[in-house]
């Protein structure tokens, strides 16, 4: 039995639903927001996340998106067939991606609310055991402005090992520095990124540098073009990708079949494609890990709950929210986080 199948008839009840908006400024030019979808039924709540990042889509949201007809008695797999033939809007159609982060949300929420309503945790439901989380520490370093961060975060926790965004910054200097430290795990090249403020062009002398200066790392989504292809032709046991990879479907479309891979459940949308990649991965021996979107709420702890039952010894990148907020480093919770699943439900941390 698959490990969606596991879950598909569970019974669901809704009777309401709401839209909660979050808020962070992170800088004065960027103010994060995360919508909070909260599904109501027989008394009980279940909740998932919106992470879209057109803070203008999550405003519509609010305004726009309470009016869906959600309400009635399905299972699981039932009702989300009935999401297939509704307009999760309004979303931006220059970011077809943020259709599949919308639906992750509710259909993370109906997940929650079956659980609840059934008196199981999703754990129990899939007959699995939550473990201790390993994660890593995720910065953009791109243009270096974080080294001095990394270099304290580094200091006072020296086991935490880290996932770094590559750029223009990295020259010999900077990447013997980073390689001394014995605690890169994971290099984001950003190269599978097209039309976003994160967008990095194909270089081939920077993914030598990155992959001949820091050895041990995982290189995540290069873009190849003649010249980054045989760069990195020696180091294809190493190359993992994240950007691209929404549906099993996605992952046999990869020129060659990746050693690794980061499985990132916003970017599934439905909760069968996800579980179906967990599947395929596990079945071919393909190891995984897991990271997410920036979440302000609960959806941080989706993707740890999800991490821990699935692939809890990858180099996760799923931090607690805290690493991206604190300015005394010092107290932050190492890796690996404890076991942390609630009794029922899918929440985790409470």
């Amino acid at each position: 039995m698959g490990s969606y199948d596991q879950i598909a008839d569970l019974s669901l009840k809704i009777d309401s639903y709401s839209l909660d908006l979050i808020e962070h400024e992170v800088s004065p030019e960027w103010t994060r927001c995360t919508t909070i979808i909260r599904i109501s039924g027989e008394g009980a709540e279940g909740c998932g996340e919106d992470v879209i990042y057109s803070e203008g889509d999550q405003r519509r949201f609010r305004e726009e998106g309470r009016n869906f007809q959600l309400a009635g008695e399905w299972t699981l797999a039932g009702w989300s067939g009935h999401l297939d033939t509704i307009d999760l809007g309004p979303v931006d159609p220059e970011f077809p991606g943020s259709r599949d982060y919308r639906r992750w949300a509710f259909e993370s929420a109906a997940l929650d609310l079956a659980l609840r309503q059934a008196g199981t945790s999703l754990a129990a439901a899939l007959e699995r055991t939550a473990q201790p989380l390993q994660f890593v520490v995720s910065m953009d370093m791109s243009d270096g402005s974080n080294l001095e961060r990394l270099r304290r975060i580094h200091g006072e926790h020296p086991g935490m090992r880290f996932k770094l965004d590559a750029g223009a910054a990295w020259n010999d200097e900077l990447v013997a520095e980073l390689a001394a430290l014995d605690a890169i795990a994971v290099v984001d090249l950003k190269g599978m990124y097209e039309g976003t403020p994160v967008d990095s062009v194909a270089d081939a002398d920077l993914y030598t540098r990155v992959a001949e200066g820091v050895p041990d790392a995982l290189i995540e989504d290069p873009r190849f073009t003649d010249e980054t292809r045989r760069a990195l032709h020696p180091h294809m046991h190493r190359v993992t990708w994240d950007a691209p990879i929404h549906s099993v479907a996605d992952i046999q479309a990869l020129d060659t079949e990746p050693r690794v891979i980061n499985i990132k459940p916003s970017r599934f949308g439905p909760l069968r494609r996800l579980f179906d990649a967990y599947d395929y991965c596990d079945d071919r021996g393909i190891a995984m890990y897991g990271g997410g979107q920036f979440e302000l709420g609960l959806g941080r702890g989706h993707i740890q709950y999800m991490a821990s039952l699935f692939h809890p010894n990858g180099s996760n990148d799923v931090a607690p929210a805290v690493y991206n907020t604190a300015e005394d480093t010092s107290d932050l919770p190492d890796s690996p986080l404890p076991p942390a699943p609630s009794p029922t439900g899918f929440r985790w941390g409470e």
